[in-house]
Parts: structure tokens; sequence; C-alpha cells
């Protein structure tokens, strides 16, 4: 449909590189008079969200906001960034579980994707298979994931889908967070700390499992 509008000339595109490497395709209205600053101010955007540094630093943002929800939660911090639990280590691979905590006598690995995207299917399904050698529950902590993984994670791998629907800033980036928001459209947000709501899904499923 977009093709033939181009074809048409009722749109017109253009394709754009970006600093990354990558590149972003515009299309605009044939009628759109000022589309060349437009272009250039989301390409800036795009450019300043999508930076390596921005990308670390909201990365480990996820996983600061998890471990204080965990925490919150009065769950015990048993490693991080490990692939070792109970006298057991993971040595097919060089992967490791960004977290895993214990309550109630119950153990679960935690893995964080503070990412607009979906984590990849290979690592997502390796994750699975470290908690299952280490003996633990496996639990994703996500903007999203496809429907398929996470009916698949909490009906045949008894794990949860802890889905924070938002890729999540830092506080000192809100007004970055506010942009991409605005102006691309994206679910970005900057809070202090997770909603009692999504602790509360966890928590919900971890006393039904006493």
């Amino acid at each position: 449909m977009i093709r033939e509008l181009v074809a048409e000339g009722f749109l017109r595109d253009e394709t754009r590189p970006l600093a990354s490497g990558a590149s972003i395709h515009l299309l605009w209205h044939k009628g759109y008079r000022y589309y060349k600053r437009a272009a250039k101010k989301l390409v800036d955007l795009v450019n300043e969200y999508a930076d390596p540094a921005v990308s670390a630093v909201v990365g480990l943002q996820g996983e600061m906001m998890v471990l204080e929800g965990f925490a919150r939660c009065q769950f015990l911090l048993k490693g991080r960034n490990t692939n070792e639990y109970g006298g057991k280590k993971w040595g097919r691979s060089k992967r490791d579980l960004d977290f895993i905590f214990e309550r109630d006598s119950l153990s679960y690995g935690v893995e964080v994707k503070n990412t607009l995207g979906y984590m990849d299917e290979e690592e997502f399904r390796e994750k699975i298979e470290i908690c299952h050698f280490l003996g633990i529950q496996a639990v994703f902590a996500a903007r999203m994931l496809p429907r398929t993984w996470i009916y698949e994670l909490s009906e045949k791998e008894c794990g949860f889908a802890l889905i924070l629907k938002h890729q999540l800033y830092p506080w000192g980036l809100r007004h970055l967070a506010r942009r991409v928001s605005r102006e691309l459209k994206l679910p970005v947000d900057s809070p202090t700390a997770l909603q009692e709501g999504t602790m509360k899904r966890f928590m919900d499923w971890h006393q039904g499992k006493l």
C-alpha cells in the first residue's frame, strides 16, 4: 500500500543514514513543504536516543529499577550477573542471569531487557535453559515480549513475564524521554520506581506458588 502511494506520487520518501551506521526511511505527504527541516529534527532525535552511551545508561536503569522493586518486596539478592547457584555452574556458554533472588524458599533467575524491541529469541531460550540447569524459575522483566513467549513461559516453563510496558529512562533523561514519547510516539517513560501494580502482579504470582 505504501509503495503504491509512493509510486503514484501521493507520498514521497527518502532514506537517511544514522550515526549508528544504520539508516532510517522517511515518508511525507507530497504537499508538505518543510519536510527537510522536520526530517533533520527527527533524525537528530533518533541519533540522540540511539546513542550507545544513552542505550547503556537506559539498560542499567532498567536493572536498577528491577533490583529496587524486588528489594522493596523483601526478596534476597543471591547473585548478580551470574550463572552459578546452589553449587551448580552453567558451562555451555558465557551467558548469565542479571539477578538471582530468593524469598519463602523459592528462587528466581531474573533477566532484565529495558529495550524497545524484543530480546533475541535464542537468548530468551538459553536463559530459560540456564534457569532449568540451576534449579530456579525464570522471570523476564521486559517492556514487552511476544504473546507466544509469554504463554510458553507461564504455561510450559512455570516462569513469569514481568511486563513493564515502557522503556524506562533515568530521571536525569526525562526530557529526552518526553521528546521521544511525544515526537516519535514510542513507549518510553522516566518514573522514579516501578509502578506498584507491576510488582503486585509478580507478588500475587509468587504468593500463589507457596
